[in-house]
């Protein structure tokens, strides 16, 4: 039996920005809502950075182009959002109450309507005004410390962590606010600040951080350990290795052939620096697909560090379809979550 799409029959209106407010509409575009870009007479940012390719910020959507400093075309899209469920728009607080598309005038023609706000900062606060760009995001919601190692600056994380998180809870918040006002007949603001996002998907490192197990004075499984890291192979190419766990951290020893190591005394953090080196200096002998061969698959909890192009003919990832090709032949992401029946 055929399922439909999650979102079939979700309208929603995206005025185009750049980042996350694309991607949220790219997220819920492939879960089966009927999104529709207010684009730029003149091609923005979003549509500069990405070049002349496909774009796959707009794969599943119908593109209207408007120009909303004229009077006429914010007529036209005030209409659009008078039949839409959503509305996704990722300007400075202000911006769209100027244009006459904020949420009381939107309201007026749509009061079932779900007003989705993508900033860094969020509506309000000392900050709410000022440029940023993920990197600044992630810096302030303290999550930025917890990448440096002992002595080391942090490490500048892809641009993924703030934007397609802060995405993620745009389209979550969206499909909350329409959830309800099916019910109740009331729309709501969303308020999707990328900082608030990416601080709330903390939770974990936070709760670490409490019990002095991440980005405090006492050594850390995550940033200390054998058994948690990055290594260089003979080929100067890499592999991660989590094995956190004891029963894990028991079969990386006997994999690695240091039968002479206690697995018990994993927690010893005194002899975590030799036994770094000499792990590192293990898997350095080997190149990497030699560790594939004999760690990928198993409980040590292993993945080579692969480059994209890499990433989508890995095996797993091809059975899982996880990376198409678009029609011009540039790889592409898969839908998640996948859903299938019960």
């Amino acid at each position: 039996m055929a399922l439909h799409s999650p979102l079939a029959g979700l309208r929603v209106v995206e005025f185009e920005g750049i980042g996350p407010g694309p991607v949220a509409g790219r997220i819920l575009a492939a879960m089966g809502a009927e999104v529709t870009v207010v684009a730029r007479p003149v091609a923005g940012a979003v549509q500069r950075m990405g070049g002349t390719g496909d774009n796959p910020l707009r794969a599943g959507k119908q593109v209207v182009v408007l120009d909303l400093k004229e009077p006429d075309h914010v007529m036209r899209a005030l209409d659009m959002v008078a039949t839409a469920d959503a509305l996704i728009e990722g300007n400075r607080p202000g911006v769209m109450e100027r244009l006459g598309l904020g949420p009381a005038a939107c309201k007026a023609r749509n009061p079932r309507l779900v007003y989705g706000r993508m900033t860094g900062w969020g509506q309000t606060g000392p900050l709410a005004q000022a440029a940023g760009h993920d990197l600044n995001y992630v810096a302030l919601s303290g999550l930025l410390s917890l990448s440096a190692r002992p002595g080391q600056a942090p490490m500048v994380p892809p641009t993924v962590l703030g934007d397609a998180g802060g995405a993620l809870g745009l389209a979550f918040g969206i499909v909350c606010g329409v959830f309800e006002a099916r019910s109740s007949g009331i729309g709501r603001v969303v308020d999707a600040a990328i900082l608030d996002v990416v601080a709330m998907l903390g939770t974990l490192a936070h709760w670490l951080h409490g019990n002095d197990q991440l980005g405090g004075a006492a050594p850390s499984a995550f940033h200390d350990s054998p058994q948690y890291d990055v290594y260089e192979c003979a080929d100067r190419r890499y592999v991660s290795i989590g094995a956190l766990e004891p029963q894990f951290y028991a079969l990386l020893l006997d994999k690695l052939g240091l039968q002479d190591v206690d697995p018990a005394g994993q927690s010893d953090t005194a002899q975590w620096p030799a036994l770094k080196a000499r792990i590192a200096a293990t898997i350095k002998s080997r190149t990497r697909q030699d560790w594939c061969e004999l760690l990928e698959g198993t409980d040590v909890c292993f993945a080579p560090v692969l480059d994209i192009e890499e990433a989508a003919a890995h095996p797993h990832n091809v059975a899982r379809r996880l990376f198409p090709r678009t029609a011009g032949g540039a790889i592409d992401t898969q839908v998640a979550p996948r859903f299938t029946a019960l």
